[in-house]
Formats: structure tokens, C-alpha cells, sequence
């Protein structure tokens, strides 16, 4: 597929996604849900891939939803939006949840309505200062989807989460930082270079061991105790066959920099 509102590109084991449509702050487009998808799908088969660096082009990370990508229902019953949810943000939000590879987000300007609930579905997210987090739904008359309703609680909690959803009101990011919804953030000339660097590091590391990370996080989350000691339990004795751990456990008694393989 050629890509026409997106860049892509590999490099020592990090992939670079870049929203590229930022004459409309890299808003999505069927056409550009399309190619993020296609370009998942690299992503995911290339064994080769270990880490993802998601980011926008220009001043803004995504502002969402590009409204007039959205042709009128017949009989003027308006938009079936669920269908939008269904078919292109929902399985957008699972593939990077559910993706086996550190996915390390850098928020360069706004990320509105879907755009920022598309970053926090990623692991690591870095924002530069000038960057903006805005939950716009109320202003056009909508709930927060793209998992919003579900991550947003359970990250800052659930009044201020609420504050944001119903107010509408720009959030910084080193008020993002401080409420828990992001990792860190950062000088805006920092934003790509401590992103990557954090990204190079993963790519770098035990993959196998990254992918279970993230899923028993998330699992975490709606599992009891004995379910989630459990769950570590059965993790632990899967890692615990796998190269990295003997290449771990080798490096730590050798007193050397592991290499590990993902394997």
C-alpha cells in the first residue's frame, strides 16, 4: 500500500508511524485509519519490529475525528457513528493495547477527542510542554470513545476524569504528567529525541517479557488478586523457559550488558 496520510518507516528495530495530514492536525480519515492499519499489520508480522514510536506531523499529534470525512445518513438522520467506533477506532485501541511490542507515543501539539485517547492507549507516552490533551466530545454533543470512558477513570480517576469529559477544557502536559495519564513530559525540541531514545531502548530488550508486561497490567485492571497472582504465576514459568531470561540471568552473573533477542 502507498501511503498518502501517513510516514512509516523501520529502523534498528523501532517502526515510526507519523500521522501526516497536519494542515488538519493530522485528523483521522477512512483513508487514513486505512493505512495505520496496513501499517499495524508490518508492525505485527515483522519479527524484526520490536518496538513502535507512534507520532503526529506539525504542530499537532491528532485532533481526531475529521468531521467532514462524515457524509450525512440518508433522510438526514445524521451519522451512524457506532459504525465509525466499530469498524476503524475500536479496533484501533485493541490492536495497539493487545500489540506484543512496546508502543512509545510523543505527543507533539494537540491531541483532541479520539487523538487523545488514542495516546493513552499506548504504554509510554511522552508530551512535549506546548502539547494539550482535550476530551471535545461534550462540545459537539457526544460521550468520550476510543476507550475514553474506560481509561481515562483509571488513570487520573473518576472526578477528574468526569471534570474533563463534561467541561471539555484543554489539559496540559505537565498536568497530564502529574495527574498519571502520561509518562513524561518534556521541552518540546527534547520530545523526539527522548522518545526515541526510549524506543531504541526497547527495541533492544526482551520482547517476550515486554508483551507479557503489558498484558497482565492491562488484566490487571478487572482480575482479583488470587486471579492475578495466578496469572503471574503462569507468566513467570513461560518467561522463565525463554532465552532472554537464560541471556538475562548470564549477563547479570557476567557482569556485562545483556543482548537479548525478543526469542
Amino acid at each position: 500500500m502507498n501511503y498518502e496520510t501517513i510516514l512509516f518507516e523501520i529502523a534498528d528495530g523501532v517502526a515510526r508511524l507519523t500521522l501526516n495530514r497536519p494542515d488538519r492536525l493530522n485528523s483521522f480519515t477512512v483513508q487514513m485509519h486505512g493505512e495505520v492499519a496496513d501499517a499495524l499489520s508490518k508492525v505485527e508480522r515483522d519479527t524484526g519490529v520490536r518496538a513502535l514510536l507512534l507520532t503526529g506531523a506539525g504542530r499537532g499529534f491528532c485532533a481526531g475525528q475529521d468531521l467532514s470525512d462524515r457524509a450525512v445518513a440518508p433522510g438526514g438522520d445524521g451519522v451512524d457513528l457506532g459504525e465509525s467506533l466499530e469498524n476503524r477506532y475500536n479496533p484501533l485501541i485493541r490492536r495497539l493495547i493487545a500489540l506484543p511490542k512496546p508502543v512509545v507515543c510523543a505527543v507533539n501539539g494537540v491531541a483532541a477527542g479520539a487523538g487523545a485517547n488514542i495516546a493513552f492507549a499506548c504504554d509510554i507516552v511522552f508530551a512535549a510542554k506546548s502539547a494539550k490533551f482535550i476530551q471535545s466530545f461534550s462540545n459537539i454533543g457526544l460521550v468520550p470513545d476510543s476507550g475514553g470512558t474506560w481509561i481515562l477513570p483509571r488513570l487520573a480517576g473518576q472526578a477528574r476524569a468526569l471534570g474533563l469529559a463534561l467541561t471539555g477544557e484543554p489539559l496540559n502536559a505537565e498536568k497530564a504528567e502529574q495527574w498519571g495519564l502520561i509518562w513524561r513530559c518534556v521541552d518540546d525540541a527534547e520530545l523526539m529525541n527522548e522518545a526515541g531514545k526510549v524506543a531504541a531502548r526497547l527495541a533492544g530488550g526482551p520482547t517476550r517479557g515486554f508483551a507479557a508486561i503489558k498484558s497482565a497490567m492491562r488484566k490487571g485492571w478487572l482480575a482479583s488478586l488470587d486471579q492475578q497472582l495466578d496469572l503471574e504465576r503462569d507468566l513467570q514459568r513461560e518467561l522463565g523457559r525463554s532465552a532472554d531470561y537464560r541471556e538475562g540471568v548470564a549477563a547479570f552473573m557476567e557482569k556485562r550488558t545483556p543482548k537479548f533477542t525478543g526469542q
